[in-house]
């Protein structure tokens, strides 16, 4: 799994250990991210509980998932800076520690906004651990394997939120929404400790400036833009504090500033998140993908539990029950997928999962109704989840192969970033479609008016799926393989 030549002046002792040492650390990172990312999405079937305890809305109740990924979003572009700053070790420390405090307090929170900033405190340590695990791939992993190991950080960015609500419905139906949060507790205690024992430092820390502008135009450009799209959901139902486009408009206006900043920092080296990366073609394609197919995984993960259970009445067990084989679905081809892409390139592989991501949307939007069976339900995310296993991984391993080796921590941050963006961007924009088109069906009865607001969110996430197919056919893979490799002297100076 590491990027050592198999010539025989490096097959010895001590560069066999440090290959072992390599495979320990992306397993560790790999497990860690899991656990971290199923936890994004734990609340999506308890939010029915959570709103019954609290008193809050569905669009209220939604920023428990997009302040997550809103915090992931204002974080991830710090991470570059982390990993070159401070030691691996203490990065990764600090990582897991907030995330395991952020646990505790929303296992105890007393009142809705409490809950909110826990969410904060385990996003904030899932922000830094994900770059660190793609990064250390993408140093020490050939690119004639990178689409193998790939397909496994598919399974953990995709399969462990489909994972997430079968996981809530379980402990839902003993235990209580509160059971979640303590049943992941100790895990992330334990991937705390196993990562201090077994995670080597990565590279050489040195001194380096934090622009801390840049930092301040990049929360304020991110979290403008998702407060501004949660709030249209929120406006629908009268309870937007401010009107949605204001803070839309101000958090353009400091992404393109923002933007701006990164372009005249990095002539120097100095930006906090480069942008050289939107140079390569392949990776802005790819990116774009990815970010529909987040959008899209992110919006049907909080629509389904509330169709489920408010419109065909199923419990919050049965609900994780439907959507288990999806989640399970995507564990099994994610491998298959990775290895594949590495024979036949990604193209064949994505255009075709975006066309399946495409007509499970549609189909969704169609057959949604009051009266529909949990067995169609299940069908149909299956076919959702056959077309992500074979989209995620391809565009992955194209847009990141594609970066030279500088570029690497830089190119890691920003998938992250909007990808974090992208599922926030989702999860408000299908609330808020649900939203606007239940209250057009009013004159319904409730569960009638809420299958058609949840079909019209479909339909429209089924249009953003068609454009993803067109911008599939134009990836290739990776040119960029040809950078030096680490090789046996680069790993005894960077893994110690």
């Amino acid at each position: 799994m590491t990027a050592v030549d198999d010539s025989a002046a490096e097959n010895t002792p001590t560069v066999a250990r440090q290959r072992r040492r390599v495979r320990v650390m992306i397993g560790v990172l790999l497990a860690a991210a899991f656990v971290m990312v199923l936890n994004e999405t734990v609340m999506s079937i308890a939010l029915p509980q959570v709103m019954a305890e609290f008193e809050v809305t569905t669009s209220t109740a939604q920023w428990l998932t997009t302040v997550f990924m809103l915090t992931m979003a204002v974080v991830i572009p710090l991470t570059g800076y982390l990993l070159e700053r401070f030691p691996t070790r203490v990065v990764y420390a600090s990582a897991l520690t907030l995330f395991t405090l952020g646990t505790l307090l929303a296992a105890l929170a007393p009142v809705f906004w409490v809950l909110v900033a826990a969410r904060v405190l385990q996003a904030a340590g899932t922000a830094v651990v994900l770059p660190l695990m793609t990064t250390t791939i993408l140093t020490f992993v050939p690119a004639h394997r990178r689409g193998t190991v790939f397909g496994l950080v598919s399974v953990v960015i995709s399969v462990a939120p489909a994972l997430g609500p079968t996981l809530s419905g379980l402990l839902l139906s003993a235990f209580g929404w509160r059971s979640v949060f303590f049943t992941v507790l100790p895990i992330g205690a334990v991937a705390l400790v196993l990562g201090l024992v077994l995670i080597g430092n990565i590279g050489t820390p040195r001194a380096l400036r934090l622009d801390v502008l840049s930092v301040l135009l990049s929360a304020l450009a991110f979290g403008l833009l998702i407060f501004g799209l949660s709030s249209i959901g929120e406006s629908t139902e009268g309870h937007a504090v401010v009107p949605p486009l204001v803070p839309i408009l101000i958090g353009a206006a400091a992404l393109a500033l923002f933007a701006w900043r990164q372009v005249r920092l990095q002539r120097d080296d100095a930006a906090l998140l480069d942008l050289r990366p939107f140079s390569e073609r392949s990776f802005w394609i790819g990116v774009v993908v990815l970010l529909i197919a987040m959008s899209s995984l992110f919006g049907v993960l909080i629509l389904l539990p509330l169709y489920l259970q408010n419109v065909l009445g199923l419990t919050a067990l049965e609900t994780g029950l439907v959507v288990l084989p999806g989640g399970l679905l995507m564990g099994l081809i994610a491998p298959f997928v990775g290895r594949l892409c590495d024979r036949v390139g990604p193209r064949p592989l994505a255009v075709p999962g975006a066309i399946l991501l495409a007509t499970a949307l549609f189909l969704m939007s169609i057959l949604f109704t009051e009266d529909a069976s949990p067995l169609t339900v299940t069908l149909l995310h299956l076919l959702m989840t056959l077309g992500l296993g074979f989209l995620m991984t391809p565009v992955m391993t194209s847009a990141l192969g594609s970066l030279p080796q500088r570029l690497y921590s830089h190119g890691s941050a920003i998938t992250n970033t909007l990808q974090q963006l992208a599922g926030a961007a989702g999860t408000a924009l299908f609330v808020t479609l649900m939203t606007v088109a239940t209250a057009a069906h009013s004159d319904l009865p409730d569960a009638s008016a809420q299958a058609s607001g949840i079909q019209q969110a479909f339909l429209v996430g089924a249009i953003v799926a068609a454009i993803a197919t067109v911008a599939a056919c134009f990836l290739r893979t990776s040119t960029a393989s040809a950078d030096p490799r680490p090789g046996q002297q680069h790993l005894e100076r960077t893994i110690h």
